[in-house]
């Protein structure tokens, strides 16, 4: 059982242009993706499964302001938090997603739930959180999610038609969406995105997040993949598992697969994002086609990075 072993997150893609960040937010970004990425890796080195990897590792993002997912997430055109999540295991391709949940602390541990507990992969909104109270999970209150940074970017557009998604360049914007993907020591793979939505998103707007095949996927077979970028695009071109099939019916490599989609698919459809992927053999890939995505790798192999910005 020497097999290699691997974790890939993401917080999100988007105008991430170096110089408009200040040097201590950075630094804060970098700490938040290293203690994701180790926590998830602990779990592997520790003959953890990648299901509950990517679920430790998305729960450290889900709990830090800096990402729009879980406490950071953003305000919705009605002043309250929308928050969608998915995770798929790339062995049995059971899965689970939710969306349109507000006071989940942790919306991708109620989507595991929601794969293990119930006969149904997706749940939504009121139905959801009955499902999640049914389990004795704890509501949040508003203040919980409350963050001034987004309040802010909610009171520059609320009175408007605008929605933004995290990327216009009046703000260091990025796509709020957090990710990760894993393998693990018995070639077992898997994959998690949780989201906080868009900033002052209307008329209960889902995006890709959720959604199986477009913004979340994994099959042992090829690979799991966790997305983020302009849903409305990703959602259409079945992104996730586009990937999955180029490996499989064109022969591709995973990174062959994952910059044909993100480099040129998405692009020729007018989207833009990136995409974080990982096969059964612990190989990653990491593509976007913004000017940043937060990420961060490691396997077992010794290698690990964090990067921010295109390099």
């Amino acid at each position: 059982m020497n097999k290699k072993y691997s974790i890939a997150i993401h917080g999100g893609a988007g105008t991430l242009v170096k110089g408009l960040m200040t040097p201590e937010k950075e630094e804060q970004y970098k700490a938040a993706l290293n203690e994701a990425l180790e926590k998830g890796y602990n779990v592997l080195e520790n003959n953890g499964s990648a299901m509950e990897a990517v679920e430790v590792a998305v729960n450290h993002l889900e709990d830090s302001p800096l990402f729009n997912a879980g406490r950071g997430s953003v305000f919705t055109n009605d002043g309250t938090h929308e928050m969608d999540a998915a995770i798929m295991d790339g062995k049995t391709l059971d899965a689970g997603a939710v969306s349109l949940i507000t006071g989940i602390k942790n919306p991708i541990t109620l989507a595991r739930d929601i794969m293990e507990k119930t006969e149904h992969v997706f749940l939504a909104g009121e139905g959801a959180l009955r499902f999640a109270k049914s389990l004795g999970y704890h509501i949040e209150t508003p203040e919980y999610f409350y963050d001034e940074h987004r309040y802010q970017q909610w009171q520059n557009i609320k009175d408007s038609d605008t929605f933004q998604l995290d990327h216009s360049m009046k703000k260091e914007g990025k796509f709020g969406t957090v990710g990760a993907v894993a393998c693990d020591k018995n070639g077992n793979i898997a994959a998690a995105t949780s989201t906080g939505g868009m900033t002052n998103k209307r008329w209960g707007r889902v995006g890709d997040s959720p959604m199986i095949g477009s913004g979340t996927y994994a099959n042992n077979k090829t690979c799991a993949v966790s997305c983020t970028g302009s849903g409305e695009y990703f959602i259409r071109g079945v992104v996730a598992y586009d990937v999955s099939c180029l490996m499989e019916y064109k022969g591709m490599t995973l990174a062959e697969a994952a910059s044909e989609v993100i480099n040129k698919r998405v692009l020729e459809i007018g989207g833009d994002g990136g995409l974080i992927a990982v096969d059964a053999k612990g190989n990653i890939a990491m593509p976007f086609n913004t000017e940043g995505m937060y990420r961060a790798f490691k396997t077992s192999e010794g290698k690990k990075e964090i990067g921010i910005y295109k390099e």
